[in-house]
C-alpha cells in the first residue's frame, strides 16, 4: 500500500491509470467549471460516463494517489480523499528531509488555498521527471485546482488551452480555458508578492500568507517557493 509520510487516512492505490481517460480531466476540474454552460462546454454528452467516472474516483475502498516529483527533490501528491462525509482533494508537498508532508491545498467544501500562483504552476508543469506524472500538460491540468492568482498574463489561457486539447475530448478548448482561469480554484484570486526571497499570497484561506495562524514557518515556506518556482525568481513573466 502507497503511504505518504504524515498523512492519515487510506488506503491509498496509485491513480496513474485515470491519466489516459479524457473524462478524468473535465472530472478533476469539476469544482473550477461553475455553472451549467462551463459543464456542458467541458462534458458535453458525456455526462452520465463523467459521473461514473467520478463514483470510481470517489470509492472509499481506495484513495487514487498522482504524485507530481519536482526538480528539487520536493514531490507533490495530489490525493483523493475519500472519507464517508469528508471527501475532497488534498494537494500535499513532501521533501525526503521532512518528517510528514506539508499541505499546500485543499479543494473541498471547506477549502483552503490557493497554493500557487500562475507561473508557480507553469513552472512546476514543465519541471522535468522520470517518476510519477511526467508529462507537462498532465502536470498542468493535475495542479491547476491549487491556482488563485489576481495577476494573470493575457495569453493564460493558451499554455491551458493547448493541454486541455491534448488530453481532453472538448470540442472549445480556448472557451473552456477562458472559464477556468476565470473561476480559478474555490478561493478569490490572491496578489502574490516576493517577500525576503520568499513569494507569499494575502489569501485569508492560504497556507502561504505567512499571517494565517495555519501558516507553515518561514523555513517551510521558502522551500515550498523555491521548489515550485524551480528557484526562478520572475513572478509574472509570459505563459510562453
Amino acid at each position: 500500500m502507497l503511504q505518504i509520510p504524515g498523512y492519515e487516512g487510506g488506503p491509498l492505490v496509485a491513480g496513474s491509470a485515470y491519466l489516459d481517460d479524457p473524462l478524468f480531466w473535465p472530472v478533476h476540474l469539476g469544482t473550477c467549471l461553475r455553472g451549467v454552460d462551463a459543464q456542458r462546454a467541458a462534458f458535453g454528452a458525456d455526462w452520465d460516463a463523467a459521473m461514473e467516472l467520478y463514483r470510481a474516483l470517489s470509492a472509499d475502498h481506495g484513495w487514487p494517489v498522482f504524485s507530481v516529483p519536482l526538480r528539487s527533490g520536493h514531490t507533490i501528491y495530489v490525493v483523493y480523499r475519500n472519507l464517508d462525509g469528508d471527501r475532497g482533494v488534498d494537494y500535499l508537498i513532501h521533501h525526503p528531509a521532512w518528517p510528514a508532508a506539508e499541505t499546500l491545498a485543499v479543494d473541498d467544501g471547506h477549502f483552503v488555498g490557493p497554493g500557487t500562483a500562475w507561473p508557480e504552476l507553469l513552472s512546476t508543469a514543465r519541471q522535468p521527471a522520470t517518476e510519477g506524472v511526467g508529462d507537462t500538460d498532465a502536470r498542468l491540468l493535475l495542479l491547476f485546482p491549487t491556482l488563485g492568482d489576481a495577476r494573470l498574463p493575457d495569453d493564460a489561457a493558451v499554455p491551458l488551452a493547448a493541454s486541455l486539447a491534448a488530453l481532453t475530448l472538448i470540442e472549445e478548448p480556448a472557451d473552456v480555458a477562458g472559464m477556468l482561469l476565470e473561476n480559478q480554484g474555490q478561493w478569490e484570486p490572491a496578489h502574490w508578492r516576493l517577500a525576503d526571497g520568499v513569494w507569499i499570497n494575502d489569501g485569508g484561506h492560504s497556507y502561504r500568507k505567512p499571517r494565517n495562524a495555519f501558516a507553515p514557518p518561514e523555513g517551510r515556506l521558502r522551500e515550498f517557493s523555491n521548489a515550485l518556482n524551480d528557484e526562478e525568481r520572475q513572478p509574472h513573466r509570459s505563459s510562453r
